[in-house]
């Protein structure tokens, strides 16, 4: 069982509880380090010193003074008024992630929680316990305020909770499960829900996701550029060396072996009068190779989100307590929007391939929309504006979310980062790309149909026959969703990750 400290969790980390439901432990070393930071708050309570989010209250109200004997009213309240979420639920394995990110920035000790917090979090989770989050109501700014008010509900024994396949008061799951409600001290209300773990979360899982989609594009591109006849040679080492970019020159060496001893390459090599293809085959490693360094800046800024302290105030181990804003979420905002625009990029030049396939003008001999009837056939024509539809969508969702801003709190928080809508869209973004690529593999296995009895390289004919066992070739026309949906799934689920292993994200 591995165990949360604080300061290594990783994306695969995220990704292993949240979708291979992975048990967790608080460490020995976190859990004495959050004991030590506890007492300071302790002794600060029996001071009487004026401690925001101790015995003050909130934001505008910052300045009024709670009584000693109603600290635990004040954490309480505070959790039940700021749960006013709305709209759909996360889902459950974005809410496992969440879990787990809320319990391992408690585990840093900045937060000055009890460990019996972080216990109670990770008890919940590992029962299968799972607060019902609405998706929407934050701005990002003294964190996700909202939704993670809705974690600490389920905690408290209030609100809504998923246990079993069913939904129930959390009062009911926790008894269910056979947990007893937390019962919170001074600052435990505020440690629960200030902070960036609802869209750090969601980001997490979606930039998992598009690294691996990231790595599927280019096996989908080889199917495309040898089912079109089209040339290599913009990929020579050479060519890249000369720009210099990092991301690109491992995009265009990934293609190199992807396509490597291809004998249908061979069979057009001398006598097609093409000099060079069309962009979307010709500058994939410069449109593939900048997602990959935005793909690597934002895992860098992601993953130190996963180990920060992002309570207010945080309580040092010297015994002060020291008012910030960590828990603004600029830093995740921004690495989504930038994602954002890599799963726009990778899906418009995806879907460019998809119309060059399908388009008798173009497609390099190919029958007409790769129907085997065109006319009384009408093939992949309503694949491609599929893909087309969802490209355009990306288009829209790549608009960046955190340069907006509404100040809230009575002008408290008077620049927020909207770090929640970032997230949010970039997981729709992730999701239309998924199935945009989907339809590339579709369209691209069935165009090299027509190549036969040539053959490809090793690499693309592994891709072909492992997408043939999951959709056999079409004869006539047929509904072409059930084999979008069964490639996406396939694409999710790692169907190609060994054929790109070499490249490191």
């Amino acid at each position: 069982m591995p165990s949360l400290d604080g300061r290594s969790l990783t994306i695969a980390d995220v990704v292993a509880v949240a979708d291979a439901r992975q048990l967790v432990q608080l460490s020995a070393t976190a859990r004495a380090r959050m004991q030590t930071t506890r007492d300071i708050v302790d002794a600060a309570v029996e001071r009487g010193a004026p401690v925001y989010g101790v015995n003050t209250g909130f934001g505008k109200l910052s300045e009024v003074a709670i009584p000693r004997d109603q600290l635990e009213a004040l954490q309480r309240n505070l959790v039940r008024s700021h749960a006013a979420g709305v709209g759909a639920p996360l889902p459950e394995r974005e809410v496992r992630a969440m879990m787990l990110l809320r319990a391992n920035v408690l585990a840093t000790g900045y937060a000055g929680a009890r460990p019996a917090v972080v216990d109670a979090v990770l008890a919940a989770l590992n029962a299968g316990v799972w607060p019902v989050v609405p998706e929407q109501g934050s701005v990002g700014a003294s964190g996700d305020l909202a939704p993670l008010a809705h974690l600490a509900l389920t905690l408290i024994g209030e609100g809504t909770a998923t246990y079993a396949g069913r939904q129930a008061p959390s009062a009911e799951s926790l008894a269910a499960a056979g947990l007893a409600p937390l019962s919170l001290e001074a600052k435990e209300g505020l440690a629960l829900i200030n902070g960036t773990q609802a869209h750090t979360a969601v980001a997490a899982l979606a930039a998992a996701e598009l690294e691996r989609l990231w790595r599927a594009a280019h096996v989908a591109t080889a199917l495309s550029l040898e089912a079109l006849l089209g040339t290599p040679d913009a990929f020579d080492a050479r060519i890249q060396e000369a720009r210099g970019q990092v991301g690109q020159a491992e995009s265009a060496a990934l293609l190199r072996a992807l396509l490597a001893g291809s004998a249908l390459r061979e069979s057009h090599r001398y006598g097609d009068p093409r000099v060079q293809d069309a962009y979307a085959l010709r500058c994939v490693p410069q449109v593939h190779g900048p997602a990959l360094d935005a793909l690597r800046f934002a895992h860098g800024v992601i993953t130190r989100e996963l180990n920060a302290a992002t309570d207010n105030p945080l309580v040092l181990d010297s015994g002060e307590l020291l008012s910030g804003g960590n828990f603004h979420g600029q830093a995740v905002g921004m690495a989504a929007d930038f994602l954002a625009i890599v799963a726009a990029n990778l899906a418009v030049v995806s879907e460019r391939r998809i119309d060059r396939l399908v388009h008798p003008d173009f497609n390099q001999g190919l029958p007409a929309f790769l129907a085997a009837q065109p006319g009384l056939e009408s093939g992949h024509m309503m694949s491609q504006v599929t893909a087309a539809a969802l490209a355009s969508e990306c288009k829209q969702l790549a608009h960046p979310a955190s340069v907006d801003s509404i100040a809230t709190d009575g002008n408290k928080e008077d620049i927020v980062p909207m770090a929640m809508g970032a997230a949010t869209k970039l997981r729709r973004s992730v999701q239309n790309l998924r199935h945009v690529l989907a339809v590339e593999l579709l369209v691209g296995a069935e165009a090299l149909e027509y190549r036969r009895p040539l053959r490809s390289s090793d690499a693309v004919e592994a891709a072909h026959a492992r997408i043939r066992q999951h959709v056999p070739r079409a004869s006539g026309d047929r509904p072409p969703a059930p084999d979008i949906a069964r490639l996406a799934t396939c694409i999710a689920d790692g169907l190609f990750d060994d054929l790109t292993a070499s490249v490191i994200v």
